[in-house]
C-alpha cells in the first residue's frame, strides 16, 4: 500500500468529500511517478507512449517501477518525474493519464480536464507583499491547514531548520496568520513559499490566507513568535546524490515532450 493507494482508497470510500479529492491530487503532484516512454529518452527530450482508448488518448504512469514492470511484463523505457511536472507537460494537449492501470488498488483514469486543473492550480504561486507585524498570538487555524503544512514541511528536509506558525496583528489592524521558515537554505525561499501556498490550496479551506516570512533563529521576530507559535521541525538534510539529474528532476529545466 503506497501513499497514493491510501489517498485513492479514501476518495473511493467517500467520493463526495472534496478534502479527500484534494489530498489525492496533492499526493499525485508531490510523488515521483514513472511514465512509460515510446523509446529511451534522448538528452532532455522525452516521448511518452500514448495509448488510444475509447475515451481518448492517455499516457501511463506508475508510482513504483515494479508496477510499471508488472504492467509491461518486462523491461520498458521510462522516465521518473514528479507528478506535477507530468501534469504541466500534458496541460492543454487533450491527453489523459492512466495511473497504475491494472496493477494496484489506485488504478484509475484521469481525463485531460483533471490534468489541466491540476497544472493550473500548481501554477498559481504566492504574491509578494510588505507588512509590519505589531503582535504575535497563538495560532487559530483549522486542523486541515496544520496537517497540510506538516505534510509539506516533512518533505522539505534540508531546506530550512524549522517553521513557526502564529497569529499576527499588523500595523493598521489587519489580522492574519504568519508562517516563519527559520534558517532557510540559500536559494530555497521561492520553492518553500510555493510549497506553503500549495499546502493552503490543497487543505480545502476556501478563501484561506497565510503569510510566509523567512527569519534567522536569533532574529527578534523569530524569538517573539517562538513564545506563542506552533513549531514544526523539518527533517535533517540527507546526503545529496551528485550524479547527473534525470530529465525533469531539475524544476528549472523541465524535459521536452516530443
Amino acid at each position: 500500500m503506497t501513499l497514493l493507494d491510501a489517498a485513492h482508497a479514501a476518495v473511493s470510500a467517500d467520493p463526495e468529500n472534496e478534502a479527500l479529492r484534494l489530498r489525492f491530487f496533492e499526493r499525485l503532484a508531490d510523488g515521483e511517478m514513472v511514465i512509460l516512454l515510446e523509446r529511451e529518452a534522448v538528452g532532455e527530450s522525452l516521448e511518452p507512449k500514448v495509448f488510444a482508448l475509447e475515451d481518448g488518448p492517455v499516457v501511463l504512469v506508475f508510482d513504483r517501477e515494479e508496477r510499471l514492470a508488472s504492467f509491461t511484463g518486462g523491461i520498458a523505457p521510462y522516465a521518473a518525474l514528479p507528478g506535477r511536472v507530468i501534469a504541466g507537460l500534458l496541460k492543454g494537449q487533450g491527453i489523459g493519464m492512466g495511473v497504475n492501470l491494472g496493477v494496484a488498488p489506485s488504478s484509475m483514469l484521469l481525463p485531460p480536464e483533471a490534468l489541466d486543473w491540476l497544472a493550473e492550480t500548481l501554477a498559481d504561486g504566492p504574491e509578494e507583499a510588505e507588512a509590519l507585524p505589531e503582535e504575535f498570538l497563538p495560532p487559530m487555524v483549522p486542523e486541515a491547514v496544520i496537517a497540510a503544512l506538516d505534510g509539506k514541511l516533512a518533505r522539505a528536509g534540508g531546506l530550512a531548520a524549522s517553521a513557526l506558525l502564529a497569529g499576527v496583528v499588523y500595523a493598521g489592524g489587519r489580522r492574519g496568520h504568519l508562517l516563519a521558515l527559520i534558517d532557510a537554505a540559500e536559494g530555497a525561499e521561492p520553492a518553500l513559499a510555493r510549497a506553503m501556498n500549495e499546502a493552503l490550496v490543497f487543505s480545502g479551506i476556501e478563501a484561506g490566507e497565510l503569510d510566509v516570512v523567512f527569519l534567522a533563529t536569533d532574529s527578534p521576530a523569530a524569538q517573539a513568535m517562538a513564545k506563542v507559535a506552533l513549531r514544526f521541525d523539518l527533517p535533517k538534510p540527507q546526503v545529496q546524490d551528485l550524479a547527473p539529474a534525470a530529465p525533469g528532476m531539475d524544476p528549472s529545466r523541465p524535459p521536452k515532450l516530443r
